[in-house]
């Protein structure tokens, strides 16, 4: 008589625990997770890292990552080199509709601080390939949508005096499409957006297309730096070249392309209204600052009072060197014949890399 009453707690009682081991293994998620995270963090040779704390939504298909902190183990400052104040890693649900499973991230707050003197002393190329690859196999699955909000990217050498800080503040960055399940004969499918406040407070733009699941990824891009306070740069112009700026503008526009490993672009650096000599330098610091000052009088525009020059680059990405002559002519044609224009050129496309590379193949095939 007894046998259907136990039955009847049995179908109960299972379900009950498989309820009460989910609960529990939820609420344990987070700590498992944050368990790993910082262990993949300690195993970065060189480097020591945490994670304050990690949220699970189950029902989102993500987690986030609060206050992620990364630096060298030997760094002589205490400025982090990573600092992700919240990193959020969810599925890409409209890509499931396509058949892939990829996910996206969104990042708010990150800082990437550069010390000259924390990185440079034993820095190698097995360095970034062992916290950056760290970092990526934190993501399960393959990033397909990347966003920055309201990030910082610094280069800064403390040792120096006054400290350089060369930084780009604000900045908010787009990728998308990074593993291409849009279209797949496209040959740059990937675009990419970032804008930036500079030092100086110059407006930093960034746009381009590029296809980076190949190994050398293939791009198009083009970047400018306008109306920059010369004067910012001072810290970093007195310490390298021995100059001051008391007023001006410093510009900065480049286009690069890249195909099958062989890149072709420009870099083209403007001065505008720029005055070097301050009235307080000592006298051998004056006559230096005069001596440069008579060249960049000599060879600015005199109409637009820009001191400007156009440096080429091309080749392999394993020897791209920029070119001597050419960066010189540059020079006297902006001086003599005509001043560069403070925007991009749009002489540089995706087609002129593919050209680059198709010579190359061909030089290759005959020898």
């Amino acid at each position: 008589m007894n046998t259907p009453i136990i039955f009847k707690k049995k179908r109960y009682i299972i379900p009950l625990l498989i309820i009460v081991a989910l609960i529990i293994l939820r609420l344990m998620l987070p700590f498992l997770v944050k368990k790993h995270v910082n262990k993949v963090l300690a195993d970065i040779p060189g480097y020591y890292g945490q994670v304050e704390d990690i949220d699970i939504s189950l029902i989102r298909g993500a987690y986030v990552i609060d206050n992620l902190y990364l630096n060298k183990v030997n760094a002589t400052s205490q400025v982090p080199f990573l600092n992700f104040k919240k990193t959020d890693i969810s599925v890409e649900w409209k890509s499931l509709f396509k058949g892939e499973i990829v996910s996206e991230i969104i990042m708010n707050s990150p800082e990437i601080i550069y010390v000259f003197e924390d990185q440079s002393e034993d820095a190698n190329e097995s360095d970034l390939e062992d916290w950056s690859k760290a970092l990526t196999d934190l993501v399960p699955i393959d990033i397909n949508n990347l966003e920055i909000h309201d990030g910082k990217f610094a280069f800064v050498e403390v040792t120096a005096e006054p400290t350089i800080d060369l930084h780009l503040d604000k900045v908010e960055l787009s990728m998308s499409n990074l593993r291409n399940v849009v279209d797949k004969s496209v040959k740059l499918p990937s675009t990419v957006h970032a804008s930036a406040i500079s030092v100086g407070e110059g407006n930093f733009t960034l746009d381009g297309k590029m296809n980076i699941i190949k190994k050398i990824p293939d791009m198009d891009i083009s970047f400018s730096l306008e109306n920059a306070t010369v004067t910012a740069l001072n810290d970093f112009t007195n310490h390298y070249a021995s100059i001051d700026f008391d007023k001006g503008d410093f510009n900065v526009f480049s286009e690069i392309a890249i195909a099958d490993g062989y890149l072709k672009g420009y870099v083209k650096p403007i001065l505008k209204d720029a005055i070097l000599i301050g009235k307080e330098d000592g006298f051998l610091e004056t006559l230096w600052e005069g001596f440069v000052g008579f060249f960049k009088f000599v060879l600015k525009n005199q109409k637009v009072n820009t001191l400007a020059t156009k440096v080429p680059l091309e080749g392999d990405l394993n020897t791209v060197n920029s070119k001597v002559w050419p960066t010189i002519t540059n020079i006297f044609k902006n001086a003599w014949v005509d001043a560069f224009k403070n925007v991009i050129d749009n002489d540089i496309d995706f087609k002129d890399a593919e050209n680059g590379a198709d010579e190359k193949e061909k030089k290759q095939q005959k020898k």
